[in-house]
């Protein structure tokens, strides 16, 4: 009998030195890379498979440009390798850029569309980036979050605002993590005002300030560059970041298509929700994450502790749960792949 699976799309930042060559492992999507690549080639972009057989550059690897398309080409090749008569994929979600590929993978777009809205929105800054993020944590040392915690940042964020010139938001709600988006007085002055925790706070790579009213601009270009004929009825449910389902039968494209490029785009992005939605509406026996890389499988986990799902109350025992029986298979780690394809 099949099991029941959500997949998990990965974000921005996914793609790193560690999962250089990670295109090498899928080798029976050559049609989606040629035609991925021909798009590229089309705009005098380097291709995804030069891109990925290449040294990792973080200067290059990381603009949005080119993670954006890297990811998407790692993230739909694994999507197309997952193992159907194992696995029923009853929904897919995703986080931030995630979206975008749960759309890619759900059918709401066909290989032209989804490549205008990944390498178009993930071209918007290409001349100069607007805000940045920071990530923080929310949970103690055993995943455990609190919404004391929660509220403790937000209202760090209230108090900043306060202040001439500094404009921060909350981002994303990330499991155990928070990730906040400001211009560039609002990421200093978070970065100074969050008490540290170990490696936190810290600012993402090239990030602009997604998912907060800085990208209004943004969504404006994208309305204007990017037609709602390039949107479909999603084959499989999914899952936005607010965690409506946008059903194949019943949902509207023109609220899908202002959803993706207005609402998700200038308002932050819940993953912690989505996931939820997933585990209640849904039950899933797995979570499939797909690459590259795996750094969102403890994120999950935390989302896992938060819903008392299979009984877990601590960091000690998903990690327990991951070596015996793993609910979280993440495509990007070879010892869970194997149990995916």
């Amino acid at each position: 009998m099949k099991k029941r699976a959500v997949v998990i799309c990965p974000g921005r930042g996914t793609y790193s030195k560690e999962t250089s060559n990670y295109l090498a492992q899928n080798r029976n999507v050559k049609e989606f890379l040629d035609d991925l690549d021909a798009r590229r080639i089309a705009l005098r972009e380097p291709t995804v498979r030069a891109l990925d057989a290449s040294e990792f550059k973080p200067a290059v690897h990381t603009k949005g440009e080119h993670a954006s398309s890297l990811i998407y080409a790692c993230a739909y090749s694994d999507f197309m390798a997952i193992d159907r008569e194992k696995y029923d994929v009853v929904a897919i979600t995703g986080n931030s850029m995630g979206w975008y590929l749960a759309m890619a993978c759900g059918g709401s777009f066909d290989w032209a569309g989804a490549f205008a809205v990944i390498n178009g929105m993930g071209s918007m800054m290409k001349e100069q980036i607007v805000g940045g993020q920071v990530i923080y944590p929310v949970c103690d040392k055993n995943w455990v979050s609190s919404r004391e915690r929660i509220e403790s940042v937000e209202r760090t964020v209230a108090e900043l605002n306060l202040q001439s010139g500094i404009e921060l938001y909350t981002s994303i709600y990330l499991g155990g993590y928070i990730v906040l988006g400001g211009n560039k007085a609002g990421i200093a002055a978070a970065l100074k005002a969050l008490p540290p925790q170990e490696n936190y706070p810290f600012q993402l790579l090239n990030h602009a300030a997604f998912h907060t009213p800085l990208m209004r601009d943004t969504s404006t270009r994208a309305f204007a560059t990017i037609p709602n004929s390039q949107f479909r009825a999603p084959k499989i449910p999914l899952i936005d970041g607010t965690g409506h389902i946008w059903q194949p039968y019943s949902s509207s494209l023109e609220d899908l298509y202002h959803y993706t490029l207005g609402t998700q785009v200038v308002e932050a992005y819940d993953l912690t929700r989505a996931v939820t939605v997933a585990l209640k509406e849904f039950a899933p026996e797995h979570l499939i994450l797909l690459g590259p890389g795996s750094t969102l499988g403890g994120s999950l986990g935390q989302i896992l502790i938060q819903n008392d799902r299979l009984g877990l109350k601590s960091k000690a025992q998903f990690v327990e749960l991951q070596k015996t029986a793993p609910m979280v298979l993440a495509m990007g780690r070879p010892d869970q792949r194997a149990l995916v394809i």
